[in-house]
């Protein structure tokens, strides 16, 4: 079963030089942090990657890789099929997002916590 994707998880775009961290803008749950839902797409969601070393980003021409500013256009897919939050698939460690520069967004470590019963 995938992970439910929580503030905290770590993101990697497969143009950017760095990981971001990602920012859920859904409700606390038991595991500890706010969980992602598939409309999370925002810059306060899934911040910087540091530089875009995409071919297709306009600043690329430029001497100097310009920096990554991420434009998610879509939703992350395919989402959670058994966990929504007010009716929105939460976001699991299985799904994946496109920047407007062609870089696919990808979830490295989900940030969710494991919760027992003591």
């Amino acid at each position: 079963m995938a992970n439910l994707v929580c503030t905290g998880a770590t993101l990697q775009c497969s143009f950017g030089a760095l990981s971001a961290i990602f920012a859920a803008s859904g409700t606390q749950t038991s595991a500890g942090s706010p969980v992602g839902v598939v409309t999370d797409i925002t810059v306060a969601n899934v911040p910087t990657f540091g530089i875009c070393q995409s071919p297709t980003n306009p600043g690329a021409a430029s001497s100097t890789p310009p920096p990554c500013l991420p434009v998610l256009r879509s939703p992350w897919s395919p989402g959670s099929a058994q966990v929504t939050i007010s009716g929105v698939s939460a976001l699991d460690d299985s799904s994946q997002c496109t920047c407007a520069w062609n870089g696919i967004v990808t979830v490295t470590a989900a940030g969710q916590a494991a919760v027992t019963d003591q």
